[in-house]
């Protein structure tokens, strides 16, 4: 696990990216996801002000929802999923609130390593090509000490988890962010 970092003009960038992290009840948790985040912009051509502008998918053309609104909203629409999930069905399945949100907040971090900015534009970096967010995602978790419940998640969001049975939290977050996607598909 890399040593927590002290405040940095990253670490402050990550924190203002992501105000959703403070629902994050397991300090090592909130700390492991925090770090993820500065690994990864370490490693990519990106800057934290990027996110705010790229979209989100490079498979809709022309997208217009960037890159920060598609994932704030996922961890929204995971949080609130599995809410209603442990009202009314809390007696019967169990639901880690700190897993559905690290995970959501995660699930994407990869592609910070599948982009870079040519010509202004974003598009699918060398790397990405050869190897998609998910995979590095969960490389960056490892990583930076994030627990294997959350790693699952990020492997299993995307298509790439069709193949694996995913956990609850993993259904969540991956429904989750297929709602914020597919309807962007018929644009």
């Amino acid at each position: 696990m890399l040593d927590t970092v002290e405040a940095s003009p990253v670490r402050e960038s990550v924190e203002r990216l992501w105000p959703e992290l403070e629902w994050i009840q397991d300090p090592a948790l909130r700390e492991s996801t925090l770090l993820t985040w500065i690994r990864a912009f370490e490693a990519s051509p990106l800057e934290p002000d990027d996110l705010e502008e790229i979209p989100f998918t490079l498979l809709v053309p022309d997208c217009p929802a960037t890159f920060m609104e598609h994932k704030r909203c996922v961890v929204h629409i995971a949080r609130r999923s599995a809410e209603a999930m442990q009202e009314f069905l809390g007696r019967a399945l169990q639901i880690d609130m700190d897993v559905v949100i690290a995970g959501a907040i995660l699930a994407d971090v990869g592609k910070l390593l599948e982009y870079e900015r040519v010509g202004g534009e974003a598009v699918q970096s060398e790397r990405g090509k050869a190897l998609r967010h998910p995979f590095t995602g969960v490389h960056l978790a490892m990583a930076c000490g994030v627990p294997d419940e959350v790693c699952h998640i990020i492997a299993t969001h995307a298509a790439e988890g069709d193949l694996v049975k995913r956990s609850t939290e993993a259904f969540i977050v991956h429904h989750a962010d297929f709602m914020s996607f597919e309807p962007f598909k018929n644009l």
